[in-house]
């Protein structure tokens, strides 16, 4: 009996997770392993085939329609439908079959469709072409049919197929250069490395002759992370073993470059691949306006719920007396008399359910989808939102949230490529307290690199000018970066210079590139890695080659990378650049205060500075080194943590060399997006892994903080030297009081707070028991309200995305975006309820999993304060409109919120513009109109509700009390005495409907403010829709219907001179409480958006729009009719004698004293054509 499963169950789950290996083994080629070497145990792996689709032509009707009824509203009109189809109810089952069919079908279809362009792009990468090594030979088979284990060729320019190890390279030092653009976003090529072993295969034969095994992780999504060895079978020689990491690894969908060919063996396959494994969903983003929706539904199934019981006891109380139980004209079946009463009093109540279910709106999720699906080409059609340089504009991932950017209270924004372009250009380095700038000036002239060293240190000593060699070394030396002689890049030949071709950098980092070309322009080239030797051309144009050893990647924990070489000589050198807080420490000799104090100067001015230091290693303490890199690098398990121990072994007992600084510019209006964030309500978080003061210096750049800023400070430097309980109830008193000073008006306050990583940590962590502390989350919470700005420095990718819980999950629940462009930023954006990504230098792997993808920083702005706002408000009216619409014929029942009423919402939610795009922008504060969902707040809705209940009243008291005397006629008809019209419940009925639709028509006309064609083509063009289909309804007797009770009522209704009198009556009451709300509100407490429309009517009727005063100081009329009225130092009133509004107006300053006068003194009043035009002096504001 085997008991290998009951074994590895039990050594997985009782000895403990820890020391479980979870690896693969892969046969290279399918081949066994020789006799004793191991136990051949095959194992099964899936195909290379991507599946990215969502349903298969089989399970699609029952998958999507299990999807679509776990939403509740579909699954309610299931069951409405359901119980009409059951029992007798009052309407047909069509009328809540044929809307919910509706509705079910459009969302099948747009997912259907979606799903079939999935399946055509998967077919596509399926059947691709792939070189497979087989029995010495090239055969080429399709992707699909890749197995793991099978040695695959890729040549230049292709795509690897699944994630591969690489064996051997054309390159005869067994590199590839790869691109990873699709995966990472980055365009720079990296270098990828051969196993040493096998580095000289060069044929299909020889490759195909390789007798080996591949023990390996199983796999995971992590991009940057492998860990695996290769086994070698040589003879009956004991199997070579050699380390594999992500740097062997090759990622299916990266792009092979200047490499002729490659051969590789595929590890991971279809599904397995990283790529693949990324691909999962985010977790699902639900906006507050979805949020409100749910609860107002809930709220009208109770009235529902509650007017069906009313009723279903109203009719038994009825019925209570005998002559009302039984009417002449509604007998009971013998099965009804002897049915129970519980029984017939529940069936009762689904009658009455389904006649009221009407004021459940089916129709309005299909229609909300559809607004959020269209409106978001708004952002993608948007060409100010296009970028030039990028050739791209914005994009939509998700349209779920559009009307959530119109609600956003924090925006969390990282600095490093979204506030700063990450285009990094080399300043200057510090030497032991020297500093070397290149192209120096000296009397006028620009000095070449070298002769700026010679200025600098005219007289360097020994020991002086061997750190300074070192130094320039160092930077040569330690990097990544990668030379190129010439690149064709979209046709254009990068790295030829006057027809010669000249080398160029390239690299994953751009800060590596500028410190190497900062070298180059001191003197110290660094000319290419070949062979392993690193080769750099030195100023006194002398070659200098250095063999490198190891290389200390860098890891965002660490914050430092270091490479070991050996120089010609045959000295073992460790060099390492770092931030300073990650050098210092291991420092034990060099000029550190010089050092020191230049970094903290240079970060003050908003440089990004690194540290340079190196050591020299004893032929021992190099063997050591080597010995416990190797044996870290080869460990199956725990390998990141062994390697991080080696690293910290290794990095210590520095010499202190020096220091860069590197220049990172300010992106394009940041400075005025952040202020106009500001004016609209937002609070502006900055997250960053750079230290305090680089952070600082470019906040205060754009604006962030501003001069007039008090700073508190909650760092780990203050935490040693108070407790942290000190130093937190310290600055929340201080806040406060200043809160309590300033009357409670937190506008203003003008705090800013600088917390880093460290003390972060500190207030996140749980308290123990004992501690005698309050909960610091909550006092750390209570300053960060009162402060306008908050810097988080030193932060890890996770405490980002801390940060933004953090703020998600306090008492406000404010609504977060999070924005940023690497692949840092992920967490943080993943966490927001909105995620912009910024389609930087640093990757796409940002912008591909955020909901929405911008080009740069500066395009937040529009996204926010016009796009968003206008989402919002659109829906908000949309949702409440839908609400409001308070039925009778199955026909106008399943048409009502279909077609009558829905088409005109819908375009109004597209198209509408309360104020013009130019507004938005001049004017920020707008934004705060809307915060905080106050469109959909519960008083707002219950207005609409009330209305709508009044709104009801007077439709059917208002028309039963103006045909309330009636006569039976001859026929057995009712007739209204008074106007001698036919009236019974169908004529009734129409007349009540038909002001209904006029009436929510009407509505939205009123409260339509951008008026184009198609408002005007939709709106009456559905209440002519309205008129026309009742006419041939009721005037034409259908062959498919048993009985037609709507038969030329509506012809007989509008024959009638008092229903056409009482229809315009009856609509002129339902809209006149509406109208006279508006119209007090506005004139009594107008809100800065009513304020904002009447400037634009005014604009429109010949009132310019305002500008500012620094933009345009004076005004020259072109016309020789015309004069200028001074009214103060800066007023000026430019009139002409045909314009009488000007006329009036001066008339009214000069009535109203000095007030007005003072009011205007800081503008600017000039006439310009019909019309006149205040301009404002100083910054952009609205007046």
């Amino acid at each position: 009996m085997d008991f290998s499963l009951l074994r590895n169950i039990i050594s997985r789950y009782c000895v403990g997770e820890e020391n479980w290996v979870d690896s693969r083994t892969v046969y290279i080629g399918h081949k066994e392993p020789p006799p004793g070497a191991e136990a051949y145990i095959p194992q099964r792996y899936p195909d290379n085939r991507i599946v990215s689709s969502k349903y298969t032509f089989w399970n699609f009707i029952p998958k999507n329609l299990f999807e679509q009824f776990r939403r509740i509203a579909n699954f309610y009109f299931l069951v409405i439908f359901l119980v009409q189809l059951i029992i007798d109810t009052p309407t047909s089952p069509v009328t809540s079959g044929l809307p919910l069919f509706f509705v079910i079908t459009v969302t099948a279809i747009k997912q259907g469709y979606e799903d079939w362009l999935r399946h055509k792009a998967d077919c596509s990468i399926n059947e691709c072409p792939v070189d497979v090594v087989q029995q010495g030979k090239v055969v080429r088979t399709q992707s699909h049919k890749l197995r793991v284990g099978d040695i695959v060729m890729v040549r230049e320019d292709e795509t690897f197929p699944c994630d591969l190890i690489l064996l051997s390279s054309s390159r005869h030092d067994g590199t590839c250069y790869v691109t990873t653009t699709s995966l990472d976003g980055e365009s720079s090529h990296k270098t990828y490395y051969a196993v040493p072993d096998t580095i000289a295969f060069r044929t299909e034969q020889e490759v195909d002759s390789l007798h080996a095994t591949i023990e390996c992780e199983q796999p995971q999504p992590d991009l940057y992370k492998f860990v695996g060895r290769i086994n070698i079978y040589k003879d009956k020689e004991e199997p070579v073993a050699r380390p594999l990491g992500a740097e062997n690894l090759l990622l299916r969908g990266a792009t092979l470059k200047n490499t002729q060919h490659i051969y590789a063996v595929a590890v991971y396959t279809g599904m397995e691949t990283k790529m693949a494994l990324n691909y999962q969903s985010k977790s699902q983003k639900r906006s507050a306006v979805e949020k409100s929706m749910n609860a107002f539904l809930i709220v009208y199934l109770c009235i529902l719920i509650s007017k069906a019981v009313i009723n279903t006891v109203l009719k038994y109380a009825w019925q209570w007396s005998p002559d009302r139980d039984e009417p002449w004209y509604n007998h009971r079946t013998e099965n009804e008399r002897q049915r129970h009463v519980v029984i017939r009093a529940f069936t009762d109540f689904l009658a009455f359910m389904v006649l009221f279910n009407y004021i459940i709106p089916v129709s309005m999720y299909v229609t909300v989808e559809m607004q959020k699906f269209l409106g978001s080409y708004f952002i993608t059609w948007d060409e100010e939102m296009f970028d030039e340089e990028l050739g791209e504009g914005a994009q939509v991932n998700t349209s779920d949230l559009n009307e959530e950017l119109g609600q956003v209270e924090y925006v969390f924004t990282d600095k490093t490529g979204t506030l700063t372009e990450n285009n990094m250009e080399f300043i200057e380095c510090c030497v032991d307290g020297n500093v070397y700038i290149p192209h120096a000036i000296c009397n006028g002239q620009i000095l070449s690199a070298a002769s700026s060293i010679d200025m600098i240190d005219s007289s360097p000593g020994g020991y002086r000018r061997e750190h300074e060699d070192l130094f320039f070394r160092a930077l040569c030396l330690c990097h990544t970066v990668q030379v190129k002689e010439e690149e064709t890049v979209d046709g254009i030949k990068r790295g030829i210079h006057q027809g010669r071709p000249t080398s160029f950098y390239i690299s994953s980092s751009p800060d590596e590139v500028a410190l190497v070309e900062g070298m180059k322009r001191l003197g110290y080239t660094y000319l290419r890695l070949k062979d392993n030797y690193m080769e750099i051309l030195n100023k006194d144009d002398e070659i200098e080659r250095f063999l490198l050893l190891h290389v200390l990647n860098f890891d965002s924990v660490r914050r430092r990378m270091s490479v070991i070489v050996r120089s010609s000589s045959g000295e073992y050198l460790l060099f390492c650049k770092g931030a300073d807080s990650s050098i210092f420490p291991r420092v034990v000799s060099g000029k550190v205060e010089q050092v020191k104090a230049r970094v903290e100067q240079n970060a003050v001015e908003g440089l990004r500075t690194l540290c340079v230091a190196y050591r020299r290693l004893s032929e021992s303490e190099y063997e050591e080194a080597c010995h416990r890199l190797t044996e870290a690098k080869m460990a199956l398990q725990d390998r990141e943590q062994r390697l991080a121990q080696a690293y910290d072994v290794i990095e210590r007992d520095f010499v202190l060399l020096g220091a860069t600084a590197v220049e990172d510019r300010l992106q394009e209006k940041a400075a005025d997006t952040i202020e106009s964030l500001h004016k609209a309500g937002m609070k502006v978080w900055v997250l960053t892994g750079d230290k305090m003061e680089t952070a600082a210096a470019t906040c205060y750049a754009s604006k962030l903080f501003r001069r007039s800023t008090q700073i508190l400070e909650l760092t780990k430097k203050r935490t040693e030297e108070q407790s942290l309980h000190d130093v937190l109830f310290e600055l929340n008193r201080t806040v406060l009081r200043q809160r309590s000073i300033s009357g409670l008006s937190v506008d203003c306050l003008d705090f800013g707070l600088i917390i880093d990583g460290a003390t972060l940590s500190a207030v996140l962590k749980p308290n123990q028991e004992g501690a005698g502390h309050g909960n610091y989350r909550e006092i750390f919470l209570e300053i960060c309200r009162n402060c306008s700005a908050v810097l988080c420095c030193r932060m890890a990718p996770l405490q980002k995305a801390q940060i933004v819980k953090l703020i998600k999950a306090s008492k406000e629940h404010p609504i977060t975006l999070a924005i940023g462009d690497g692949a840092n930023d992920v967490s943080m954006i993943l966490e927001a309820h909105v995620g912009i990504g910024i389609m930087g230098k640093e990757g796409r792997q940002a912008a591909r999993n955020s909901d929405y993808a911008i080009p740069k920083f500066k395009h937040l702005k529009k996204m926010l304060l016009v796009h968003g706002h206008y989402y919002y408000i659109r829906i908000a009216e949309l949702v409440q409109y839908f609400f409001y619409k308070p039925l009778y014929d199955t026909a106008y029942l399943t048409l009502y919120n279909i077609s009558f009423t829905s088409l005109p919402i819908l375009l109004y939610s597209l198209v509408e513009k309360h104020v013009t795009i130019e507004t938005l922008k001049r004017d920020p504060s707008l934004y705060r109109d809307i915060a905080k969902n106050s469109l959909l707040r519960w008083p707002v809705f219950l207005y609409w509700t009330c209305l709508g209940v009044f709104d009801a009243v007077i439709f059917f008291f208002g028309a039963y009390f103006l045909f309330d005397n009636t006569t039976f006629t001859s026929n057995g008809q009712l007739m209204t005495t008074n106007t001698q019209m036919m009236f019974g419940n169908w004529t009734f009925g129409t007349l009540v409907f038909t002001v209904l639709v006029f009436t929510v028509t009407l509505k939205l006309a009123l409260d339509t403010h951008h008026w184009t064609w198609i408002n005007h083509f939709v709106i009456w063009g559905s209440l002519l829709f309205y008129v026309i289909f009742s006419l041939l309804w009721g005037g034409i007797i259908w062959p498919f219907l048993n009985y037609q009770r709507m038969y030329y009522v509506f012809m007989q209704m509008l024959s009638s001179g008092p229903a056409w009198l009482s229809i315009i009556l009856l609509i002129t009451v339902s809209l006149l409480p509406d109208v006279i709300k508006k119209v007090l509100c506005r004139a009594i407490c107008p809100t800065a958006t009513e304020r904002a429309q009447d400037h634009e009517r005014l604009s429109r009727g010949g009132v310019a729009e305002l500008t500012p005063l620094s933009s345009r100081r004076s005004y020259k009329g072109t016309s020789t009719d015309s004069s200028h009225l001074h009214l103060g130092a800066a007023e000026t009133l430019s009139l002409r004698r045909s314009d009488s509004l000007p006329q009036k107006l001066l008339a009214h300053l000069a009535e109203g004293g000095g007030s007005d006068l003072c009011a205007l003194s800081p503008y600017t009043l000039r006439l310009s054509g019909a019309g006149f035009a205040y301009y404002a002096p100083g910054p952009e504001t609205s007046v």
